[in-house]
């Protein structure tokens, strides 16, 4: 691939990139369609009334719009890279724990790096965290987080007769007529969430904090081909979501 057309398709994928990434954080923010939940009715006895379960599906999950996020900037980040590396001739490596992350890298793909990663910090620390006033654990049938059942009762009113004043030769017997609460039935309810524990979005900020660290080591040690095609958004989103 020759330099001028990355240049022509890079305007394209980042428009893209842009647009998908604003619609997740946009989904994300609606938490209607992250939450979901499952009540099941069951009456007291044989006799009771029989009501329907209720149910709302989890509609998006955090991982799975990660997942989709990280392909799209994966695009992206690919195609500034094989530009970036055919301008520059400085390069350095961006070390992350002692480990080399990303080897040889110009310095005006660090530029970018350094530029998307304040973007992906913000993302990932607007990422929805699960109700902390709840006790959750992993349901993988429903594939996101539930809390444990809760069981609550149903009443119904039923009418009770009170005998005011017993029957006589010349006068019918005083009734008076009250309603009292009888439990019915029991309703099990379980909440769904396509959250994340704070735990998990906290290890997220942490990771891409120390990236961000590294690259701005790399970019000040770094300093200035033809174009060979570069494969590095994978690497990063690996280690970013993993």
């Amino acid at each position: 691939m020759k330099q001028n057309q990355v240049i022509a398709i890079e305007k394209g994928i980042k428009a893209r990139a842009l647009q998908e990434i604003t619609e997740a954080h946009h989904s994300l923010q609606k938490s209607a369609i992250l939450s979901g939940i499952s009540r099941t009715y069951r009456p007291k006895d044989e006799e009771g009334e029989q009501l329907p379960p209720e149910a709302t599906r989890v509609q998006i999950r955090t991982e799975e719009i990660i997942r989709d996020t990280s392909d799209v900037l994966t695009k992206l980040f690919d195609i500034v890279a094989t530009k970036d590396w055919a301008n520059c001739e400085a390069k350095a490596d961006v070390v992350v724990d002692g480990n080399v992350l990303l080897a040889q890298v110009p310095a005006t793909y660090l530029l970018f790096l350094e530029k998307q990663l304040v973007d992906i910090h913000t993302f990932i620390k607007k990422l929805p965290v699960l109700d902390a006033s709840e006790s959750w654990v992993f349901d993988a049938s429903a594939d996101c987080w539930a809390t444990e059942p809760v069981q609550t009762t149903r009443t119904k009113k039923i009418p009770r007769n009170h005998v005011k004043a017993e029957a006589t030769e010349k006068h019918p017997a005083q009734v008076e007529v009250y309603y009292e609460d009888v439990i019915v039935g029991t309703w099990r309810t379980v909440r769904f969430s396509g959250a994340l524990p704070a735990k998990r979005v906290n290890e997220l900020l942490a990771r891409v904090e120390r990236l961000q660290e590294a690259v701005k080591i790399a970019r000040e040690e770094a300093n200035n081909l033809e174009v060979k095609e570069q494969k590095v958004g994978e690497k990063i989103f690996q280690y970013l979501f993993a």
